[in-house]
């Protein structure tokens, strides 16, 4: 990347390590969990990272080019606005936002023609790029993003075909709060280093590093969790145990497997504290951290550990979705026959730079 335009990207490297989790069942776990009979999945609990890359380029916000003639934006006049999705420009599609500012750059002043998606329709904009006058460079006033990266927990494992799960939500725009629509992704092992204790109205997070070596891939992301598959069974797993149904779910004692900085599988005891009958489908149920241990380290429930997968009776219930804010001891989990719709309708915190074109 050139000084240039390195000058024109925005240092927004958010250190937010988010839990993203995974799942992907087979159509043959399909089968098997319609039908109502038993279906066992290996609960996960260990940390990992996610490299995410979008379907086009997102915009995140238009800005204003400084030309001889005063400051415009072109990108705005001609409708774009946040959370729109180039997919082309010039009728080619682009496989990265740099090569979308490339094309900007050599039209040379000229017309150029945007797809884009908006509310997951395709419509089609002639911008004209303007020069912008401190550098040159001919730009329509567009900030986009086309990657993010983060941490998450490991819902469960499908023993048979390595499918895995979590999170219990999906990867949202940090800027325009849009689920991301995944073009690709990869799974690399992350070392945790640090966790950051939850205090009332300041939620933790946990800290780590990624590895180099790629482990799995990923599939897809949905309201309900971002969908993969591991090129090989993680070391240390649990033996597989069955999952329950939403009505199994009782309030009272449960535990959670999550990873903290000693980088191993951890068993912490909760308590499930109220179930919904006809909740969303992420909260499904209020849970309580009361292991002393896991206080003691986290505070409550951290960034990073949603995804954790959550055991009562034997069974795997569901995994852990959000926090309280101002109560970080509490947080919400999600059914696991949630999760699993969501994989069936199948069949990316270090962030990349924004960047302005």
């Amino acid at each position: 990347m050139t000084s240039r335009r390195s000058k024109r990207i925005f240092a927004v490297i958010s250190a937010v390590l988010v839990a993203f989790t995974l799942i992907v069942p087979t159509a043959g776990v399909q089968t098997a969990y319609a039908a109502g009979s038993p279906q066992e999945l290996i609960p996960g609990g260990m940390a990992f990272g996610v490299k995410f890359f979008t379907e086009g380029a997102i915009v995140i916000g238009t800005t204003g080019v400084e030309t001889a003639s005063g400051v415009v934006s072109p990108a705005k006049d001609c409708g774009l606005k946040a959370g729109d999705v180039i997919i082309r420009a010039g009728g080619k599609e682009f496989k990265s936002a740099s090569e979308l500012i490339e094309v900007i750059e050599g039209s040379g002043g000229k017309s150029v023609y945007l797809a884009y998606l908006r509310n997951g329709e395709e419509s089609t904009v002639e911008v004209t790029p303007v020069r912008d006058l401190e550098n040159g460079d001919y730009r329509i006033g567009v900030m986009v993003r086309d990657s993010t990266a983060g941490i998450g927990t490991v819902s469960f494992i499908d023993p048979e075909t390595l499918d895995f799960g979590g999170l219990g939500h999906g990867i949202y725009d940090s800027e325009t709060g849009m689920l991301l629509p995944l073009a690709r992704g990869a799974v690399v092992d992350v070392d945790i280093t640090d966790v950051v204790k939850s205090e009332r109205n300041d939620p933790g997070e946990l800290r780590g590093d990624f590895n180099t070596k790629v482990i799995g891939e990923l599939w897809s992301n949905s309201d309900q969790g971002v969908f993969g598959r591991f090129a090989s069974l993680p070391k240390g797993v649990h033996e597989a145990i069955p999952i329950a149904s939403r009505g199994e779910i009782s309030e009272g004692k449960a535990f959670i497997l999550t990873t903290l900085s000693d980088n191993k599988v951890g068993e912490y005891e909760i308590e499930i504290e109220h179930v919904y009958k006809n909740s969303g489908s992420t909260k499904n149920f209020l849970i309580r951290a009361t292991d002393p241990k896991l206080l003691e380290q986290t505070g409550g429930i951290v960034q990073g550990m949603s995804g954790s997968p959550i055991i009562q009776n034997g069974k795997l219930i569901g995994a852990v979705t959000h926090v309280l804010v101002n109560d970080p001891e509490r947080g919400y989990g999600i059914c696991i026959e949630n999760m699993l719709s969501a994989a069936f309708d199948v069949g990316k915190t270090e962030q990349e730079n924004p960047m302005a074109a």
